[in-house]
């Protein structure tokens, strides 16, 4: 008898499983479709050697301290501080839009006070702020909006930003100074090792058992367990009742190349022309050292796994009527990104987790 039947080895259910059996002696059974452990977040060595991400970049950082020190319980972490550069206009300028991203764009030398001049006089007036478009006129302007954002997001989600919602484009900043990190929190680090050997430290505990690429809907008939939790798509879990729930996904075209550096930053996002929408360098995150170098290039399409919410209100008014279904299922807990139908960072899953995990204690 299992306590926990948990479904998805991503962080969700991985943090989860950890935490039942290491903190509250708990035996839980494991499953995920994958042959993997660590969801998007697995990472492995190519034919060449090269350390890679199989579903794309995931570039770790946190502002809670007990996020980091938890996850640093199984991974010595390698201070790193991503950076992107955007092709436009053929240039390569730092991205979130700073100082320097304006400078030399429009061929200026402006300073951080006259900066701020500089996009107060370009912003459109927005009396609510609704959408992603919305967000960047009403603080930098149009021309900056359509050079940087309107086409990468077209591509990104399939939409255009006044379709979506706000969030998307608040997740990136704009900068008066030259700072030209592309996060700002107090913690930036990989894991030292890898994301995969992260994920098998985390799950070596004897009272998890992991069984992978196996449908949990297979299992449920064959083990016996008290309770479960559920990381994947909540409307899958109930045979999209509704109808189902939006997701943009990915399809990831991998290069090795037989020189040791490709690009001149970790990320080049391309906005504009490319059908791709950025090119991701691995080496320049994990820090290994090889005469060759993998390079991945990201190209949204709407088949596939679901990687993103869509974030829209007819989305989140569907998503409020699988909530209802799922707060009324007894004995199952949801959990993670396609759990609860929202865009999360890694750490922002970890985080919640944990909560989760201290609510099942009490």
């Amino acid at each position: 008898m299992f306590d926990y039947l948990i479904v998805g080895a991503g962080f969700a259910g991985s943090v989860l499983a950890e935490r039942l059996a290491a903190g509250a002696g708990k035996r839980v059974l494991l499953v995920d479709r994958r042959t993997h452990v660590g969801g998007n977040a697995y990472d492995h060595y190519d034919d060449a050697g090269v350390l890679v991400h199989k579903y794309g970049p995931h570039i770790f950082h946190t502002n809670p301290r007990e996020v980091f020190d938890y996850l640093g319980r199984f991974t010595a972490w390698r201070p790193y501080e991503h950076r992107v550069l955007a092709s436009v206009d053929g240039q390569l300028l730092p991205i979130p839009i700073n100082l320097d991203t304006v400078n030399r764009l429009y061929g200026l030398s402006l300073t951080s006070l006259e900066l701020e001049q500089f996009f107060a006089a370009r912003a459109e007036p927005v009396e609510a702020v609704r959408t992603s478009e919305d967000v960047i006129v009403s603080r930098v302007g149009r021309d900056l909006y359509t050079k940087f954002f309107r086409n990468y997001t077209r591509k990104q989600w399939g939409l255009d930003p006044g379709e979506l919602d706000a969030s998307v484009t608040a997740r990136v900043p704009v900068r008066i100074g030259r700072d030209d990190r592309y996060f700002s929190d107090t913690y930036q680090a990989m894991p030292r090792h890898g994301y995969t050997r992260m994920f098998e430290r985390m799950l070596a505990h004897p009272g998890i058992k992991v069984l992978l690429g196996a449908d949990y809907r297979d299992v449920v008939g064959e083990v016996a367990y008290r309770e479960m939790i559920y990381t994947g798509p909540v409307d899958e879990f109930f045979d999209h009742r509704f109808g189902p729930l939006p997701y943009r996904s990915l399809r990831f075209q991998h290069e090795t190349h037989d020189r040791p550096v490709f690009q001149p930053a970790p990320v080049v996002n391309y906005p504009n022309e490319q059908p791709y929408t950025r090119i991701t360098e691995f080496k320049y995150l994990t820090g290994q050292e090889h005469a060759k170098t993998s390079v991945v290039y990201e190209y949204p399409c709407d088949d596939g796994d679901p990687y993103y919410p869509v974030p829209r209100p007819e989305n989140a008014e569907l998503y409020r009527r699988y909530k209802a279904l799922a707060d009324a299922t007894p004995g199952v807990h949801f959990a993670g990104r396609l759990g609860t139908y929202r865009y999360y960072n890694m750490d922002q899953v970890v985080a919640q987790a944990l909560t989760l995990y201290a609510r099942l204690r009490e």
